[in-house]
């Protein structure tokens, strides 16, 4: 293996990745925004089915392979209350703009032990696994990019 090669590689590579760290990246408002509020929604929704829904879901935490990572907050009743209040929370905020780097940074915290708890590990809920990849994409974005440059 050559060496030197390697090591311009590396280096004309690290070169590249801190200037493309200096350059700003000019996005379209109206995308930012249609992007923060379908995002949000689905944290809106899936809140108040934590409420109207409270036994269904509990349910399915016990039922999940790794279930016993709802029991991290107390009992499964808790932990579904309070990822419900904390989702409507963050959801609002998210979808108005508020605060919308922490309100991701808040569904990221919550995303991960849900997805671990009812998703991992079961076969038939592959798709509900990637949708919740996906969103955690979304909400990376948001965490990351707190002062964006917009293109009128």
């Amino acid at each position: 293996m050559n060496f030197k090669k390697l090591r311009l590689f590396e280096n004309t590579y690290r070169s590249h990745a801190m200037n493309s760290k200096l350059k700003p990246l000019g996005v379209s408002y109206l995308s930012v925004v249609l992007l923060r509020s379908m995002l949000s929604l689905i944290f809106i929704v899936a809140s108040i089915s934590h409420f109207i829904n409270t036994e269904k879901t509990i349910n399915r935490i016990k039922n999940a392979r790794m279930g016993f990572v709802g029991d991290l907050l107390g009992t499964p009743r808790t932990a579904v209350i309070l990822s419900g209040v904390v989702m409507l929370i963050a959801g609002i905020a998210l979808l108005i703009g508020f605060k919308t780097r922490i309100a991701a940074i808040v569904f990221i915290a919550i995303l991960i032990p849900i997805t671990l708890t009812v998703q991992v590990g079961q076969v038939e809920t592959l798709g509900p696994l990637f949708k919740n990849v996906a969103l955690l994409g979304g909400l990376l974005f948001f965490s990351i990019n707190s002062n964006l440059n917009f293109k009128q």
